[in-house]
């Protein structure tokens, strides 16, 4: 395996009493992972889950090196960006699929297209919780924190499990939907929220949201050097979750 390729590594413990940090939606931020996983080696986790669109952005080597090194035993699930990275069609910008794709070699990009939807993961004071990117279905479906319960429950149609976290939208929120818990772990690289930072979550024995600083200055101000072929996105919590259900019906 080359240095940069993706891997999924299972635990070797007892999987029955597993507290994980998720970590989603990293878009190949490198320093913005580089802060999660200094406090992720704080926050005695057993794993780490990653909930898709990890490398596509600026630093999609680098990032897919940094997740191939990793201690930690880790799992993870597809995202609709990095899916797009193998030639799938979808919705992320062409210019930034083929600079992102260009940079990263052909194992890591095979090894995407390996990846599951869903993870399923039996957690400390949750029981089985379902990890997927965007919704149980497929890694594509918009549903925000304003959707209605019936759009949800649409999404959530025989689940069995009780809490499903989800992102995909880069916003944090917990909300539930008939008898299951939806949580959203929110952005590690692209968060919108109304504060900078890079968000995710904490799960066992109950969901823990976190948010750590990094220079989100120095990182936009090296994104010309890079020649980042898109502008990088920024929007509050409120203004994306209305975007995002403007766009869900298409």
């Amino acid at each position: 395996m080359t240095a940069g390729a993706c891997r999924s590594r299972s635990p070797t413990r007892n999987e029955a009493s597993l507290r994980v940090a998720a970590l989603y939606d990293t878009h190949a931020n490198l320093p913005a992972l580089e802060a999660v996983l200094r406090a992720v080696r704080e926050a005695e986790v057993d794993a780490v889950v990653f909930g898709g669109d990890d490398l596509a952005g600026p630093w999609p080597a680098e990032t897919a090196a940094l997740l191939a090194s990793l201690e930690l035993p880790t799992y993870r699930v597809r995202g609709n960006a990095d899916r797009e990275l193998t030639g799938a069609p979808g919705r992320a910008p062409a210019e930034l699929l083929e600079w992102a794709a260009g940079r990263i070699d052909a194992e890591t990009l095979a090894s995407i297209e390996q990846l599951p939807l869903t993870q399923t993961l039996d957690i400390d004071g949750l029981g089985p919780v379902l990890f997927c990117h965007a919704t149980p279905r497929n890694d594509t479906e918009i549903r925000t924190v304003l959707s209605p319960d019936e759009r949800w429950s649409e999404v959530l149609a025989g689940v069995e499990q009780r809490t499903v976290v989800v992102g995909h939208t880069h916003v944090q929120f917990d909300r539930i939907v008939g008898d299951v818990r939806v949580v959203n772990a929110g952005s590690v690289g692209m968060a919108y929220e109304d504060e900078p930072g890079a968000y995710w979550a904490v799960l066992g024995p109950d969901v823990e949201f976190r948010r750590s600083e990094f220079d989100v200055g120095a990182m936009l101000a090296a994104l010309p050097g890079l020649a980042y072929p898109v502008e990088w996105g920024e929007a509050s919590s409120r203004e994306a979750s209305e975007y995002f259900e403007s766009i869900a019906y298409d």
